[in-house]
């Protein structure tokens, strides 16, 4: 099997245009407690339900990158550039990068 695509939350900025998706895939509880600006929450779980809300270029978003490296294999196989945020939401905000809450 071949490497997932992964960024990190310092490359982020370094993606060409504003069509890149940034999705989660935390729980609700998860999401309640911080998220990053302007990503899309879709629990894991419901993913594939959801599909249709996905856009063809998505940076996948959990805790710490394993449920969004599922995320970003799935949404691969169906065709869409995908990439796993490395180290997930934590390595996001440890690179002092903002969180909104509530």
């Amino acid at each position: 099997m071949s490497e997932l695509p992964t960024i990190t939350p310092s490359e982020v900025d370094l993606l060409p245009g504003p069509e890149w998706m940034m999705l989660d895939v935390r729980t609700d509880a998860e999401w309640a407690e911080g998220r990053i600006e302007g990503s899309i929450h879709i629990p894991l779980d419901q993913l594939m339900s959801r599909i249709d809300e996905v856009s063809d270029k998505v940076i996948c978003i959990c805790a710490v990158g394993g449920r969004s490296a599922q995320a970003t294999a799935y949404l691969l196989s169906t065709g869409r550039d995908a990439i796993n945020l490395d180290g997930g939401i934590r390595a996001w905000m440890a690179d002092d990068r903002p969180v909104s809450r509530g």
